[in-house]
Parts: structure tokens; sequence; C-alpha cells
């Protein structure tokens, strides 16, 4: 136990934080000491300059007395305040120019130290409770005619014990502040480090592989809350794309494994059976037919992961959504035709933007294929609108509105997951990658896209930035 309270307290002195505590310690006693001496020579200093002031209104009072009554006056005077004041610090002496002593409450000259013009120094021996006691004591000396010698002082022993106090106070003051900072330090630090290690326990279940842990809010919200919801955040963006990698390794797992098992069996099958040139020519025809559409899952994830990463904003140029729109209508209308569906056109042109062509057709293609494929009976309608100021470009909203079933609202943020379905039996053709292409490439040009009620079916609107008419150039010329 013991050994632990020490590791624990060693491991507290090297942390940046005892060490920032230690330095607002540092610099708090030092203003607090700098304060307590400026406390104390100011205090000090008045005591001495009220003790000054007191034997110079003293002395002013008894030369107006010589002035007035003369010598003899003077004395009496001195003996009359002597007496009236004994036991008083105020002390007297009137001397005549050998410095024998005339009148006061001194018994002889004192020995004197000058300190400035006028002012001395000396010890003086007085009678206090039966003992003689040796005091400091400060005098102003007035020469008379004659050259006779007035001295007028106090002892400060009372300035003596002030001072003393004020240098005990002032001592204690000392060490209380230096116990509190180093109280209120080490509370700082270990409630800095406690709360740092919360975040390391967190850190380590995290490594240990419980994604779940997060770290403790205590609610006040300064920074280490802030921080600790940042982290979070961080955190549940972390399990979302573990779950979701999780999810696609599924699916891909899913769907790359029937059509290569597949592919697999029409191969034996083909080597199982007698030797037929047009049944070879079959079978390598299907078997293209297969890789097709595995070379199109890998190339739509690889266009997802470009448009993410913003490698191809380089080959962002002047386009017209108006044409392009128009062109992959043009595609998709025979396919229209044979389930029977009316697509239908909402154009109006021209609708400048700046973007990458082939992207903006394969996400526009990818939505209307969407419409078309789940859509038994009815009408498909694809618009293109511009919303805002026209003369510093706006938005242009490409719309394609179905009749279809819909997406429940619930489901329509996850179905721009990678080889989310929602059909479990995945019978329907399809890879599940065209809304997450769709997205990828509607935040490559600065967009959104999004998903809303028909009533009845699915409106998908991809909503980019559009280019200011005076702008607009004729559009790049990308192969589609």
């Amino acid at each position: 136990m013991i050994w632990d309270a020490r590791r624990d307290m060693f491991r507290l002195l090297r942390t940046n934080a005892f060490r920032l505590a230690a330095l607002y310690m540092a610099l708090f006693a030092a203003s607090v000491l700098t304060l307590l001496i400026f406390i104390y020579f100011s205090t000090a200093n008045f005591v001495e300059s009220q003790t000054e002031e007191t034997i110079g209104a003293e002395i002013t009072g008894l030369q107006e007395q010589y002035r007035d009554h003369g010598l003899l006056g003077l004395i009496e005077t001195v003996n009359s305040r002597t007496n009236a004041e004994r036991g008083e610090p105020t002390l007297y002496l009137l001397a005549d120019p050998r410095l024998h002593r005339i009148a006061g409450n001194l018994s002889g000259w004192p020995q004197t130290v000058p300190i400035k013009p006028g002012w001395v120094h000396f010890n003086v021996e007085l009678t206090r409770g039966g003992n003689q006691v040796t005091y400091d004591a400060l005098a102003s000396v007035l020469v008379l005619n004659g050259d006779y010698r007035l001295l007028v002082g106090r002892d400060l022993r009372d300035a003596v014990v002030f001072r003393r106090r004020v240098e005990q106070t002032l001592f204690s003051a000392a060490l209380l502040t230096l116990a509190l900072g180093v109280i209120g330090g080490l509370f700082m630090t270990r409630n800095v480090l406690r709360r740092i290690e919360a975040v390391n326990r967190t850190s380590a279940s995290i490594i240990q592989g419980d994604f779940s842990e997060r770290v403790p809010v205590t609610g006040s919200g300064d920074e280490f809350d802030q921080l600790a919801h940042n982290l979070n955040a961080m955190l549940d963006q972390i399990e979302r794309l573990m779950a979701g990698m999780r999810q696609v390794t599924d699916n891909i797992a899913h769907d790359l494994r029937t059509p290569l098992s597949r592919l697999r069996a029409r191969l034996e099958v083909t080597l199982l059976e007698r030797p037929d040139a047009n049944r070879y020519a079959e079978a390598l025809a299907e078997t293209i037919a297969e890789t097709d559409q595995l070379l199109g899952t890998f190339n739509a994830l690889l266009g997802i992961a470009e448009a993410e990463a913003g490698t191809r904003r380089d080959n962002l140029a002047p386009v017209k959504l108006d044409e392009i729109a128009r062109s992959v209508a043009d595609l998709y209308e025979p396919v229209a035709e044979e389930k029977g569906l009316a697509l239908t056109l909402d154009i109006a042109a021209p609708m400048p933007a700046r973007g990458d062509r082939h992207l903006l057709s394969q996400a526009i293609a990818n939505l209307l294929d969407n419409a078309l494929k789940y859509t038994p009976s009815g009408t498909v309608t694809l618009s293109v609108r511009r919303v805002g100021d026209e003369t510093h470009g706006g938005q242009i909203h490409v719309e394609i509105a179905d009749t279809g079933p819909g997406v429940p609202p619930e489901r329509r943020e996850q179905v721009f997951d990678r080889f989310f379905r929602l059909e479990n039996s995945r019978s329907t053709p399809g890879n599940g990658l065209g809304l997450s292409l769709v997205r990828a490439v509607a935040k490559l040009h600065g967009g959104e896209v999004r998903l809303e009620d028909n009533r009845p079916g699915l409106r998908a609107v991809m909503i980019l930035p559009a280019a200011p008419e005076r702008a607009a150039a004729s559009p790049a010329r990308t192969p589609a």
C-alpha cells in the first residue's frame, strides 16, 4: 500500500499537469510575496513617518515657547511635559553647550547616530516593569541661541513591536499561501489527471476491441467535456464505419460468391460435356458476361473511392446539366418503353455548372436506372431546374420521381451505404453501389443528394451548385 502511494505520488510529480500547477503556484506565490513585501514596507514607512510628524509637531511647539518665553520658559515647559507624560514614549532633553542636562527625562546626552540633517538615532535605557530595557529611539535636535541644544524624540518600542507583528503576520500569510497553493496545485493536478485517465482507460478498452466504450462526460461543459464529446462522436463514426465495413465485406462475399460459383460451374460442366465448338462459344460468351458484371462491381467501387477522395477534382470543367440529363434520358427511353413506363422530361435550358461530365452522367443514370427498375407501372419523371439567383449561380436540382413503392423514411439513409439492398433475397439485378456513387459524385461537386416522398413513389433529388450565366461555357469534350 505504501509503495503504491509512493508510486502514484512519483507519477503525479512527473505529469505535465503538475508542472503547470507548480508553475501557476510559483507565479501566484511570487505575486503574493511581492504584495506582502509592498504592504510591509508601506506599513513600516507609515509608522516611521507618523513618528517623525509627531516629533516635528513637538519641536515646533517647544520652539514657539522658547521664542515667546525664553530659556526659562522652555525649561518650565519641558519639565511640565516630562512630568505630565511620565511613562509615555516621548523623550525630552535640554542641554547646555557642554551637553550637560538642564531639563528632560533623559539623564544625559546620548550617543547619537545622524541619519539625516537634524535627525538622529540612539539607544535609550528605560525602566519597564522594574527592569531596565534598551530601546531604539528616533529624535530631532534643535540648536538654540548660545549653543544650547534641545532633543525631542520617541522610543521606537511600539514601532518595533508593530513591525514584528506585521512580519509575523506576513510570514504566516506567506506560509498559508504556500500551503494553499500546494494543496490547490495537487487538487488541480489530480482532477486533470483523473479526467485524462478516463480517456486513457477508454482508449485502452477500444484498443482491446471494445468499440462500444465511450469517454465519460461530467456535464460541466468544460474543455474536457468538449473533448469527450468530440472523441465520442469520433468513436461513433468509427464504429459506424467499422459496422459498414463488416456489412460491405459480407455483401461483397455474397454478391461475388454467387457469380463466381456460377461461372466455375458453367466452365466445369462445359469441360465434362462432349467437345462441341458451338457449346464452347456459348459458354465463353456467358463467362464474359459474368466477368463483365464482376468488373462492373469493382469499377463502381473504384469510382466511389475516387469520387470520395477527390482525385478527379482536376477534371471539373464547365458543363450543361440540361444536355447531360437529355442524353441519359435518350439512353434509357428504350428501357422505359420495354417495361411499359412513361418517361417524361421537365428540363429548362440552359443549366450551366462546373463538374465532371462522365461522373455526372453516371450519377443521373444510376438514379434513373433505379427508378425504372423499381417502378412496376406508372410514370418516371426526370426534371432539371434552377433554384436561387441566376446571376450569382444558385443551385441546380436534378430530380427523378417515380410511382413505385418508394423507400421507408427510416431506411433512406441506409440505402446510400455500399452494397445495401432493401430486399434480403438480393434477387433483383444490381450490386447496391448505385446510390453510393451518386452521393460520392454529389459531394465531389460540392452538393448533396436526398430522398423524398413522391406520394406515391420516391423522389431522388441531387442538388449541385450552378454556375452564373456569364461564366457558363460550352461543355467540356470528355467522353461519356
